[in-house]
């Protein structure tokens, strides 16, 4: 049980250990590429960039993406690898899915073997599992170069091309392989009719003859290794890593939990590398480690170790009373019958909404890291956990800074580093100083402004829609639950993870869907929206705050100095994450998951 997350952790740190020093490498440019690389590389480099022009560039080239993938999703009934004729999704889907899938988000309103072509699957979701995320790769090098007072801060459209041709695309190579072994379909093809065990189990056609079954396929071994190692986490079915194409056996549940996590664990290490302060990027490593062993084991303790109180006996019927937005005066009553225990064996805990072909704590393992690591694939129902399990994977999304996305959780947990730093400065009435550059009153501001529009744009929209139809006709449960399905979708779009509660009807559809979720459009919309601005600001604003940082003259170290690469200096940082996340998330966590656990209906009630 524990053997598996041990494993999926020691494992991943090893690798990421030789594997940051290769992207040292790469990124400083200390490589000679081939003669026909290296002529892409010399067309691509408009030359050396400020902060203002990388940011520019990193914005223009997701303008591009958006419109081409606008284009591609909109034509689908047009273009090539059809065979099952999907038609065009509803434009409000459309907009949504391009948006999440540019960002790295790929929150998707729609399932993918349903909605979606092969071309569709290829040309705009593999394509985007590439290029979106090497956008956040792209922004923490840029910051890296600023912060180490470099005399620009490099070339966008060099740093795309080095990201996605001399890293992304060997490892996703190798890693389809290995999931081309064990079973992944690879094909062109869309669907493989057969004839099930059971005549007539798909119905009869008007001829009487029984139906076939219509099993989806497309190239799932060229598509799922990259949605892991991009932190795309967008599924090709509806099940998404549950499903036996995209997840056959354990050793690919094995490689996609550790290739999701490759890079941000690499990425850490490659910052003190770059920066020439391993140690320093050593002390982050293990706040990171410790926070994400500490997400894991929740989950696990509370989700895998626990039954379903669901399942056992509840003498006495009751009645209880609950809050209800469409109810006549605003509330419910909700009548509970005497139950009887059922004859089920839960010493294997929590079974309801498990892939049990990858272990019993392979699920909750699995929902902790895709949130930590923003990377939102999904092999378990995360709506199905314990209440108090669930809390992990929205702590993951709160924070949003243990090892986070590829870049952008290291960027993360730089705004942490600056404020817990500017923090400990004013108790010991002394300039705060990181790097050995002084944060003065615009770094705070930016690091501000890109720490507060994660929970603004978490817990603002949560309201609006929790107090109106636009979220009570969508959530599938009342009360706690209902309104953990409602805060987990905004957080799962402002951490730009993916990941879903499920139990939301969100899904408009194709466009000629004649019964659509009522709200989905609304949901599209404000999910999209919060999308684009989460993405976006915590980037460019961490850049200008590392440009004005860079720029300042680097001060003597003295007695004064607080070490950077210290236990004491990894104990305030810690510190200041959780502070700073209780703070602002407690009182939702205890809206829902806590006060579904606890009552006013008891848990398993």
């Amino acid at each position: 049980m524990w053997l598996l997350p041990i494993s999926i952790l020691v494992v991943t740190t090893l690798l990421a250990i030789p594997l940051s020093k290769y992207l040292s490498w790469i990124m400083d440019g200390k490589y000679r590429p081939w003669g026909l690389f290296r002529f892409i590389e010399e067309q691509l480099n408009s030359g050396p960039q400020n902060w203002k022009q990388y940011a520019g560039a990193m914005l223009f080239f997701n303008t591009v993406l958006f419109v081409f993938g606008f284009i591609v999703l909109s034509l689908q009934p047009l273009l090539p690898l059809n065979d099952l004729g999907r038609g065009m999704l509803a434009p409000s889907t459309i907009f949504h899915s391009v948006v999440s899938f540019m960002t790295n988000t790929d929150l998707q309103h729609y399932s993918g073997d349903q909605h979606f072509s092969n071309f569709s699957q290829i040309f705009f979701c593999l394509t985007n599992f590439f290029l979106s995320a090497s956008i956040g790769f792209c922004g923490l090098t840029a910051i890296i170069r600023a912060l180490r007072s470099d005399p620009h801060m490099g070339n966008f459209f060099v740093d795309m091309w080095r990201v996605v041709m001399y890293t992304f695309l060997p490892c996703s190579f190798a890693l389809a392989l290995i999931f081309l072994q064990q079973g992944a379909p690879m094909t062109f093809a869309s669907a493989h009719p057969v004839s099930t065990l059971e005549p007539g189990a798909m119905g009869t056609a008007d001829n009487g003859q029984p139906k076939q079954q219509t099993i989806v396929v497309g190239p799932l071994a060229a598509f799922v290794p990259m949605k892991q190692l991009g932190t795309n986490g967008g599924g090709f079915y509806g099940m998404n890593s549950a499903h036996p194409f995209e997840n056959p056996t354990d050793l690919t549940n094995f490689l996609s939990c550790v290739a999701m996590m490759l890079f941000p664990f690499s990425l850490v290490l490659m910052y003190g590398r770059m920066l020439k302060r391993r140690r320093h990027s050593a002390v982050i490593f293990s706040v990171m480690m410790v926070l994400m062993i500490g997400t894991v084991a929740w989950p696990i303790y509370f989700d895998t170790l626990k039954p379903n109180p669901g399942l056992t006996a509840h003498p006495g019927g009751q009645t209880y009373e609950l809050a209800s937005a469409t109810a006549p005066g605003g509330k419910i009553q909700v009548n509970i019958p005497a139950v009887a225990g059922l004859p089920v064996d839960q010493h294997l805990g929590n079974l309801e909404g498990k892939e049990l072909r990858f272990g019993t704590s392979a699920g909750a393992t699995f929902a902790a890291l895709t949130v930590d690591v923003t990377d939102g694939a999904v092999n378990c129902e995360h709506d199905s956990l314990n209440p108090v399990a669930a809390l992990s994977p929205m702590v993951g999304m709160w924070l949003n800074c243990i090892y986070g996305g590829k870049g952008v959780g290291m960027i993360n947990l730089l705004l942490f580093l600056i404020v817990g730093v500017f923090v400990a400065g004013q108790m010991v009435g002394r300039t705060p100083e990181y790097l050995g550059k002084k944060i003065g009153g615009r770094e705070m501001k930016l690091a501000m402004i890109a720490l507060l529009v994660h929970p603004i744009m978490i817990l603002w929209p949560t309201g609006l829609f929790s107090a109106t139809d636009w979220g009570t006709k969508a959530e599938a449960n009342p009360g706690p639950h209902g309104f953990s399905e409602i805060m987990y979708q905004f957080s799962s779009a402002s951490a730009n993870n993916g990941s879903a509660f499920d139990g939301l009807g969100v899904t408009y559809g194709l466009n000629n869907n004649p019964n659509p979720s009522p709200t989905a459009v609304q949901w599209d919309i404000a999910t999209a929206l919060v999308i684009l601005i989460s993405r976006f600001l915590p980037i460019i604003a961490p850049i200008a705050m590392a440009a004005s940082l860079g720029a300042k003259k680097s001060v003597p170290f003295g007695l004064g100095t607080l070490r950077d690469d210290t236990s004491t200096f990894g104990f305030l940082l810690c510190g200041t994450i959780l502070i700073i996340g209780a703070l602002l998330f407690l009182p939702v966590a205890a809206l829902g998951p806590l006060a579904e656990h606890f009552g006013p209906i008891p848990f398993g009630g």
